[in-house]
């Protein structure tokens, strides 16, 4: 819209902001580290603390949502997860607020945002997974304040070479019964 309204409209500094991050696993922590470079104030809620983590961590969603400009979903989709975006946080992220979904649609309540961004009760959301993927609601694609996008960063050349080694890795140290190059857990 630049070339036609000419104005470009503000945007907001990244450095500085309190981001709240749900799910402080792998991803998370990765997110975090990239953060911390712009200078963001970090906090977390997670299913525990994590005793190595430096951040301020909040046994409640909506708690990190009131002491957050910006929440960046991370978590896995569970039964205890669904849904764990709801009205009540998006009211405690507060008008100014934005939501970033990079883990599964399903953590958003996905009527909800559309709600909360329709009526300005959020100021944005960043989406690139959605509860009934590929359909996004329709609402989504005529609110300025929404950037969509589909499910793809892992789509390079770079990330298909790394994944191909973590499977030769692994597979290399299972048949010299040697300890994984990566083991999945439960915690």
């Amino acid at each position: 819209m630049w070339p036609v309204q000419k104005a470009y409209p503000l945007g907001f500094k990244l450095g500085g902001k309190r981001v709240g991050i749900v799910g402080m696993g792998s991803i998370g922590s990765e997110v975090a580290k990239r953060l911390s470079a712009f200078g963001c104030s970090i906090a977390y809620t997670s299913r525990n603390k994590k005793q190595l983590i430096p951040f301020p961590f909040y046994a409640d969603v909506s708690d990190l949502a009131a002491n957050s400009d910006v929440l960046i979903l991370c978590c896995p989709l569970t039964e205890r997860t669904y849904h764990i975006i709801n009205k009540d946080v998006m009211v405690a992220l507060g008008k100014e607020g934005v939501i970033i979904n990079v883990g599964r649609g399903s953590l958003v309540d996905e009527k909800e945002l559309v709600q909360c961004l329709v009526q300005g009760e959020i100021g944005g959301a960043g989406l690139d997974v959605y509860e009934n993927e590929p359909n996004v609601p329709n609402e989504l694609f005529g609110v300025d304040n929404v950037v969509l996008s589909p499910h793809c960063a892992v789509l390079t050349p770079e990330s298909f070479e790394a994944v191909h080694q973590l499977i030769v890795g692994n597979l290399k140290a299972f048949f010299s019964n040697k300890p994984l190059v990566s083991v999945v857990s439960n915690d």
